[in-house]
């Protein structure tokens, strides 16, 4: 798992104009990248909503938000046209992007363990250091925290 101070890999999104670029080319101070489990699932989608309705407030802060899920491309569309989100979604349905930021873990539900993403946001500035890291996150209030640290990182 990456920790604040780390350096964050690189990888490369799909824009909203369906063009290719990697996060350290991205024109912003600061970007919010959340992992979310699964599209249209009722925490993931809470999650999504609360960042789509706050990203006017983000980006007068100058922070982008890209949410990821191992969700395909057609689900992720799909997902933001039924819940009319504005943040921008990828798919790491290869799960490179996962492994390598130390989301893609073991986990036990009802006594049954699998893998899959633990609900993680980093915050990263220009230089791709990571500013703060919120782990094991709930979705409801976590936009709020995360807004209200990014404004607290601007005074």
């Amino acid at each position: 798992m990456l920790n604040s101070g780390d350096l964050a890999p690189d990888f490369i999104i799909k824009m909203k104009d369906n063009k290719s670029t990697k996060i350290s080319t991205l024109n912003h101070d600061l970007l919010v990248l959340f992992f979310y489990p699964k599209s249209d699932t009722p925490g993931c989608t809470l999650e999504a909503q609360e960042f789509s309705i706050a990203q006017k407030s983000f980006e007068e802060l100058d922070t982008y938000i890209i949410g990821i899920s191992k969700d395909t491309p057609d689900t992720q569309k799909k997902f933001q046209k039924k819940h009319d989100l504005t943040v921008l979604l990828n798919s790491d349905s290869d799960n490179n992007i996962c492994e390598t930021y130390g989301v893609w873990k073991e986990k036990n539900m009802y006594g049954r363990k699998f893998f899959g993403i633990v609900r993680t946001t980093f915050l990263i500035n220009r230089e791709r250091k990571i500013i703060n890291v919120w782990n094991k996150v709930k979705p409801k209030g976590h936009v709020e925290e995360v807004l209200s640290f990014v404004k607290e990182f601007h005074t």
